[in-house]
């Protein structure tokens, strides 16, 4: 039950104010003073629990018995299998020669207002390879330069001294590069994110990764065209890789990257107050380095990537 914010009255006080009167002797206009309530409120609470009980002291409902202009069910049930169809509200208006407001309260009221609820929710798919280098995880973040802080420090662009055209110094592209089974992570700071340089910071994290003894054997994107051009899929074979790109519209295949770049942002990029982007950039290997082999990862049991890497048949064997 929830009470109106102004309520001067309860279940339990109404209960106490009956009591008062048809127990303890109380008259009606002395209950009603201790409670705070005019007489007429008490006898309208009195009179309900001699008709009803205990049950009569309850909230009823102020919604009304009969509302005679309301939308017939027949049309309801048009309106719910159109919205099936795919249909917009506007376009369900329109069939339907309906004005729109109805056909969205209706939507609205059946709980199809968002085309999202009409296909049940796709279940978690949690999967983690078996060893380090299984499978690794490539996507790419864009971050905006900065010259001096910006609205998020100032909090507004209409502060003082902000100037869109001063504040447009360009882009520069974070390499991101996650080891399924470790989470153990590889990140470069570049300047584009085209199919040379996509390439480039493959070869380099393979390096990466090859010298903390983890032989890589897949590696994941999506479907941008940096990972599907020529000189990628080259280097993938140079390299004796197996290239897995993502499902279209499903960027939950990829998780682990994409899950990597919200910590990496939460935590390294948007964590502090940076003069310009070389501030940030160089603050960028300490923060992985902390991330690898400090920072308690939640879906390793608290424990730092690194952590697996430490333990015996880590290249071959099964996590525990």
């Amino acid at each position: 039950m929830k009470l109106h914010g102004n309520a001067r009255t309860c279940p339990r006080s109404r209960a106490l104010l009956i009591r008062r009167v048809e127990a303890e002797g109380w008259s009606l206009a002395e209950s009603a003073a201790a409670a705070g309530v005019s007489e007429r409120t008490a006898a309208k609470w009195r009179g309900r629990y001699r008709a009803e009980g205990e049950r009569g002291l309850l909230d009823r409902s102020s919604a009304p018995r009969r509302i005679p202009h309301r939308t017939p069910p027949e049309r309801v049930c048009s309106i719910a299998r159109l919205r099936r169809l795919r249909m917009t509200a506007a376009e369900i208006a329109e069939a339907l020669a309906m004005p729109l407001s109805t056909v969205c309260a209706v939507l609205q009221r059946i709980g199809l207002g968002r085309l999202s609820r009409l296909a049940p929710p796709e279940p978690p798919n949690r999967y983690e390879r078996r060893r380090a280098g299984e499978l690794l995880h490539v996507d790419v973040k864009k971050l905006a330069r900065i010259a001096r802080p910006g609205h998020r420090v100032l909090g507004s662009r209409s502060a003082p001294g902000y100037h869109r055209r001063t504040y447009n110094h360009g882009f520069e592209y974070v390499h991101v590069c996650v080891d399924d089974a470790s989470r153990l992570a590889y990140v470069e700071l570049l300047a584009d994110e085209r199919g040379p340089t996509a390439a480039a910071f493959l070869e380099r994290a393979v390096a990466w990764y090859r010298a903390r003894g983890i032989p890589v054997e897949r590696v994941m994107t999506d479907n941008g065209p940096a990972y599907r051009s020529t000189v990628h899929a080259l280097t993938c074979k140079q390299l004796g890789l197996r290239h897995l790109t993502t499902r279209p519209y499903r960027p939950r295949t990829n998780g682990k990257a994409e899950r990597f770049i919200q910590t990496l942002l939460r935590e390294w990029a948007y964590s502090r107050l940076y003069r310009n982007s070389h501030e940030r950039a160089a603050s960028l290997p300490t923060w992985l380095s902390y991330y690898n082999y400090n920072r308690p990862h939640g879906s390793l049991n608290r424990q730092a990537p690194a952590t697996r890497l430490r333990q015996p048949n880590n290249v071959a064997g099964i996590y525990t």
